[in-house]
């Protein structure tokens, strides 16, 4: 079908950062000893093998030095319980204020994962930078996910993560927001005609 001219009702803007919602996830990094954490929106998944994610900074933030030099950080999903925390680590610097004193949040590094992840957090995904691309207000850091860190309390006896459980939090133009009902699963679309074919004998 070929598209059809833009419709009175739309209205045309120019280029923006508009692809919501996203998650406002807190990164942990560490130098010296001293851990380090930050609200990152520009985030997610580039690739299943090898797994591989990226968060885009700018160059003027405090841990942006601190993950060039090390090299490695840690991508810890939020929860709707811990929106003050995302919000304060996102308009407070690191270099004047120890944000996880001040939310009470904690760090902790089993043995093993090469930087600490957020106690608090239900999912963590230890990054190790593979490129650092320069794209103009921001810097992405290009990195493979070496080692997963989940909190127990999400994964049932057969091993299978439960996150619908946590209650996650998204960010969408300036607001936070509960994740909602769940409106359907992964080959849900499909998965009744693939049925019906197999049982008629279609090929296929």
């Amino acid at each position: 079908m070929m598209p059809q001219e833009q419709s009175p009702a739309r209205v045309q803007w120019g280029g923006s950062a508009l692809l919501a919602p996203v998650p406002p996830v807190l990164v942990t990094c560490c130098a010296d000893g001293r851990v380090n954490v930050l609200t990152v929106g520009w985030t997610g998944i580039c690739a299943t093998h090898p797994p591989m994610t990226y968060i885009s900074l700018r160059p003027s933030r405090f841990s942006y030095g601190i993950i060039r030099e090390t090299g490695v950080f840690a991508v810890n999903l939020p929860t709707t319980g811990l929106v003050r925390a995302v919000d304060f680590c996102g308009v407070r610097s690191g270099r004047d204020t120890d944000k996880l004193a001040a939310c009470g949040l904690h760090a902790v590094q089993p043995g093993g994962l090469a930087v600490p992840v957020l106690e608090e957090s239900p999912v963590s995904l230890i990054c190790r930078v593979q490129q650092v691309i320069p794209l103009g207000s921001h810097e992405m850091f290009l990195a493979e996910i070496e080692a997963t860190s989940v909190d127990g309390r999400y994964v049932d006896s057969k091993g299978k993560l439960n996150l619908q459980q946590s209650g996650l939090l998204a960010y969408a133009h300036g607001e936070y927001f509960a994740l909602g009902r769940k409106c359907g699963e992964f080959g849900f679309s499909v998965r009744k005609s693939s049925a019906k074919k197999k049982k008629r004998g279609v090929p296929g």
